[in-house]
């Protein structure tokens, strides 16, 4: 009886130190997996090009290279961001095949334009506001979203989107600002018509000129786009 019980118990503990070392080799195994690869598109115009940022980096760039060395994530970057595109150019670019694909493999995208349709549609620039034909340009602007939006969500329909607000270059004119505020809230509604997409604002970061932030006329620098990267990691959890 002795030599049975003796054999049971010798026979449990070997049962016990063998699942044992199982889970350790497993859990050590799962450590050693790389973390998956994430792919992020970046839709938009000059903002998203990066354009006046001394680094050559933009936002863009700044958030793939902080979101591997904060969240170690392993993450590429399709910027797709031209100079001077507007919603009407970047309809016929995202209807592009190289882009499409993009999309279809998508885990983020971020859009960030409607700056140049509110400047062409006032003639090209902002001194003097000239409400008819900006109300004109605001309505092109919506539909072409709209059309955009919707071929995004054709190729990829839970890839969430993150949609930067537009910023006054202008902070110290009031008529500016008013249509800055006007053009965001009709793109806010728009987005709050689709699931997985955040409105992330940018007009806050920006409300005094000042060479500390920004390029030229229109662009931030390096410290301006920091700003705006530090913004999109506050807003949405990756």
């Amino acid at each position: 009886m002795k030599k049975s019980i003796i054999f049971v118990t010798a026979l449990a503990v070997v049962v016990l130190i063998a699942v044992g070392v199982l889970n350790l080799s497993q859990r050590n195994k799962a450590l050693s997996v790389p973390n998956e690869s994430e792919k992020m598109v970046s839709l938009g115009d000059s903002l998203t090009h990066g354009v006046g940022d001394e680094s050559g980096e933009g936002f863009v760039e700044n958030l793939e290279k902080q979101l591997k060395e904060e969240k170690n994530a392993i993450i590429t970057v399709e910027n797709h961001g031209i100079p001077d595109q507007q919603t009407d150019g970047l309809l016929q670019q995202v209807k592009k095949s190289k882009v499409r694909s993009d999309l279809k493999d998508a885990d983020y995208v971020t859009l960030f334009i409607g700056t140049n349709d509110l400047i062409e549609s006032n003639g090209g620039d902002l001194r003097e506001i000239n409400e008819e034909r900006i109300a004109a340009g605001q309505a092109d602007y919506e539909r072409n979203l709209k059309r955009i939006l919707g071929i995004i969500r054709e190729e990829n329909k839970d890839v969430p989107i993150l949609f930067l607000g537009l910023y006054n270059p202008y902070p110290d004119s009031q008529e500016i600002e008013d249509e800055i505020v006007e053009w965001n809230e009709k793109s806010q509604a728009i987005v709050d018509d689709y699931e997985n997409i955040k409105f992330i604002s940018t007009n806050e970061l920006f409300q005094e000129k000042s060479t500390d932030y920004f390029s030229d006329a229109l662009h931030p620098n390096e410290k301006g786009y920091s700003l705006i990267t530090k913004k999109i990691l506050d807003e949405y959890d990756f």
